[in-house]
């Protein structure tokens, strides 16, 4: 036997192994994606067969519903203020979110793109502010909003702030704007446009990522938020919002599972909607915010 030959035997004996390996390797990795596919996805499942089944069934072990009942959604969608916690959520989720980017984009590009003195310091007063849990501050905005405005109530003093800016959003919206290249700026204010006309022209439309993805959070936020309805709203069925509604629809309804899993439905699926919509947008903006520091 020659010595090339016997090198092309080892040599391939060498690739067999390694395509073994290879194969392996792939199959371990999908298997545990799937796995964790699985874990995520199967509560959903539940949920939504669950919310398809009659009561008594409900209350049995059973994982695949004998009769499908639609109706459940009619009757869940058709009790009394079901509607107005819908329209609660989606003044309190849309508003809201509008308000937070139009008063954060100004603040972000500010501390992004322009030098003056305590830039560094209102950058860290930005910081501070996001480690501040809300629970420190909800004693004195509860007195502030109920005694003084007289706002208790209403879903107000939880979508004005807004206006105001957020920390998260504008902290997010910074690290997004300093992946803008500085010549962009600087050839929109040679042609005579000056700082407003530059970050509506040429920012916004260059930072679409990153404003999905400040929107998506805030409405996210908004939208499951429970602690600030429960605070200020909690007097008035008229201002409930649907995270809260759904607290109360479960207690009214806590022997007809299928009725509170398809409540539940209904409260989700908005969001999941909206999330695989926006999803390359929302992506994309994440991704990018963490460029350069």
């Amino acid at each position: 036997m020659t010595g090339r030959t016997r090198r092309t035997r080892r040599t391939r004996r060498t690739g067999g192994r390694a395509g073994r390996r290879a194969l392996l390797h792939w199959i371990g990795v999908h298997a545990l994606a799937v796995a964790a596919a699985l874990f995520f996805v199967l509560p959903f499942v539940f949920l939504l067969l669950t919310s398809l089944m009659a009561d008594q069934q409900a209350l049995t072990r059973d994982l695949w519903p004998r009769t499908w009942e639609w109706g459940n959604y009619a009757a869940v969608w058709h009790t009394p203020g079901f509607l107005t916690w819908w329209r609660n959520t989606l003044l309190y989720a849309g508003l809201g979110t509008l308000l937070t980017v139009v008063s954060s984009v100004p603040v972000a590009y500010a501390l992004a793109k322009f030098r003056f003195r305590g830039r560094r310091l209102a950058l860290l007063l930005v910081i501070a502010m996001m480690m501040l849990p809300p629970q420190v501050v909800v004693i004195p905005m509860y007195l502030f909003w109920a005694r003084e405005l007289d706002l208790s109530g209403t879903l107000w003093p939880l979508i004005v702030p807004m206006a105001f800016g957020d920390a998260f959003s504008v902290f997010l919206l910074r690290q997004f704007l300093l992946t803008i290249p500085d010549e962009y700026l600087d050839a929109a204010r040679v042609d005579g446009c000056g700082e407003l006309r530059t970050l509506l022209r040429v920012v916004l439309p260059m930072a679409r990522p990153g404003i999905a993805a400040v929107a998506l959070f805030q409405f996210f936020a908004a939208w499951n938020d429970y602690f600030g309805p429960q605070i200020y709203a909690s007097d008035n069925p008229a201002a409930w919002t649907l995270s809260y509604g759904l607290e109360s629809f479960k207690g009214a309804h806590h022997t007809n599972w299928n009725l509170t899993m398809a409540a539940t439905v209904l409260v989700m699926a908005p969001v999941i909607l909206l999330f695989f919509l926006a999803q390359k947008a929302f992506v994309e903006g994440v991704t990018l915010t963490g460029v350069k520091g």
